[in-house]
């Protein structure tokens, strides 16, 4: 498996053969991470550098070389080890701008902010898939980002920046898995559990720690002239209640209903971020019943079967840990939310 290098602008470098391993970390609602160990030559020196990008085979994804590196030599090792993201890290050295009030779909949204801050060289923003989740919000300087990563987890789509190295272009574009869990069937249904034996090392969690059901979001004013709405509920047992200080939201240039309204959307995001998240993680080899990349990939909705432990979710694949070591390549996906989750809508 060939390790490509380019430079920051999309031209070409050279190839890496003779790494030891890879570790190609792919997000659904984030920005990927890669961690490469390579013999230390002048070769390899010269390409790794930080600030040159990277990628492998024919993926869609590719990833620069940022933050921490290292050379090490001792009796025991004698390589390079570079970390790294992939290109929509990009979008967070960029802030959303001044202060703006937003009403349309999440997909929209994602472009709209991105039109609006700091123009990133080489990136274009392809055209939306059509996804319809709608959102009210108001934001301020916040990191573009951070931002955009919690935009596509409320509205359950994936977004990356695809490199196209023959036209030197970097293009931002959102999708979303495809469900091919046992009950449906319109699409190939993708299985994994002990029968199927493609469920290696499993591990679950599940944490109700900060699940909360109902939410009361202070808004402006003092007092009994405060203004409050309430979202969600419960009673008895069942019932966890949360208040949330939302007075950042900015009444100006909106009507009251729309001002109720960017509240109410507030508290729904607060109960989204306080749910109960459960979660599978598992190595699985990437051939085996079931093709990685073609029978299933990233995003998609799968059956996740553990008989032992009577579980049986269909869960969203969230993430897919690529790793090639000693000629091999076997895949770590996590099914379901990664935990813990917080989606801080403040920062």
């Amino acid at each position: 498996m060939e390790i490509h290098i380019y430079d920051r602008n999309l031209y070409r470098k050279g190839t890496i053969e003779n790494h030891t391993s890879l570790q190609w970390h792919r997000k659904y609602y984030d920005c990927g991470t890669f961690e490469l160990h390579a013999p230390v030559t002048d070769r390899n020196l010269d390409l790794l550098q930080s600030g040159n990008v990277i990628t492998i085979g024919n993926k869609k994804e590719a990833a620069i070389i940022r933050g921490d590196q290292s050379e090490e030599e001792s009796t025991l090792v004698n390589e390079i080890v570079r970390n790294g993201y992939f290109l929509p890290v990009y979008l967070s050295d960029r802030l959303t701008g001044s202060l703006f009030n937003y009403s349309g779909t999440v997909e929209d949204a994602m472009r709209y902010m991105i039109n609006r801050a700091e123009a990133i060289p080489l990136l274009h923003i392809a055209n939306g898939i059509g996804e319809q989740t709608k959102i009210e919000f108001q934001a301020t300087y916040k990191n573009l980002l951070s931002y955009i990563g919690k935009l596509a987890r409320y509205a359950e789509i994936g977004f990356r920046i695809v490199p196209d190295f023959k036209k030197k272009i970097m293009t931002f574009e959102t999708y979303k898995g495809i469900d091919r869990t046992q009950a449906q069937g319109k699409n190939p249904r993708v299985i994994f559990s002990e029968g199927y034996e493609n469920l290696n090392q499993a591990k679950h969690n599940y944490s109700d720690e900060g699940y909360i059901t109902k939410v009361v979001v202070g808004g402006a004013g003092e007092g009994t002239n405060r203004i409050y709405v309430t979202v969600g509920g419960g009673s008895g047992f069942n019932l966890r209640e949360a208040f949330l200080d939302a007075k950042d939201i900015n009444q100006e240039d909106l009507t009251e209903d729309q001002y109720l309204a960017a509240l109410r959307t507030r508290g729904e995001e607060f109960l989204a971020e306080h749910g109960i998240f459960e979660n599978f993680e598992a190595e699985v080899q990437a051939d085996v019943n079931f093709t990685y990349g073609k029978d299933y990939d990233l995003g998609d909705i799968v059956t996740v079967k553990k008989k032992n432990w009577g579980k049986s979710q269909n869960l969203r694949i969230t993430e897919i840990c690529e790793v090639y070591e000693y000629g091999g390549m076997y895949v770590v996906p996590t099914f379901g939310d990664a935990l813990p989750t917080s989606i801080n809508w403040d920062d």
